[in-house]
């Protein structure tokens, strides 16, 4: 898989239908997890969608979530910068420059679904997400 960049969008509990609705504008297969499928199963959140990616005839990419709980939504605020694929040297290369002079929000490193993931905000107040997957996966 090529690295690539693309919006990712934070709603207020209501991705689920946000990125059904995207689906029907742009067409494309569109995955969705929930946070009980990756342990949350107590409350109300399991429901929620941890991640949401619609991939488009176009060539476009969109993901989604629901902010998690105790994270704030801001909206206008709800959207950030994603860059993802395999090629662990050119995406760590990127996430060097990215966090000189911003701040480190979430350490790059494995995490629960398998893949390498950081997230921070860069020195102009861009917030990014970088996750590097596993090759073949």
């Amino acid at each position: 898989m090529v690295s690539r960049l693309n919006p990712y969008i934070s709603f207020n509990g209501n991705a689920r239908q946000a990125m059904e609705f995207y689906q029907a504008v742009f067409g494309g297969e569109l995955r969705l997890t929930t946070f009980g499928e990756f342990g949350a199963a107590g409350g109300g959140d399991a429901e929620g969608i941890m991640h949401g990616m619609l991939e488009t005839p176009s060539g476009f990419t969109l993901m989604g979530s629901d902010t998690p709980p105790g994270m704030a939504y801001n909206p206008g605020d709800n959207i950030t910068v994603s860059l993802s694929g395999e090629n662990s040297g050119e995406l760590r290369g990127y996430w060097e420059k990215l966090v000189e002079g911003g701040a480190v929000s979430v350490e790059l490193e494995k995490q629960m679904w398998g893949d390498e993931f950081g997230a921070c905000v860069d020195r102009f107040g861009t917030p990014w997400m970088v996750n590097i997957s596993q090759p073949g996966a």
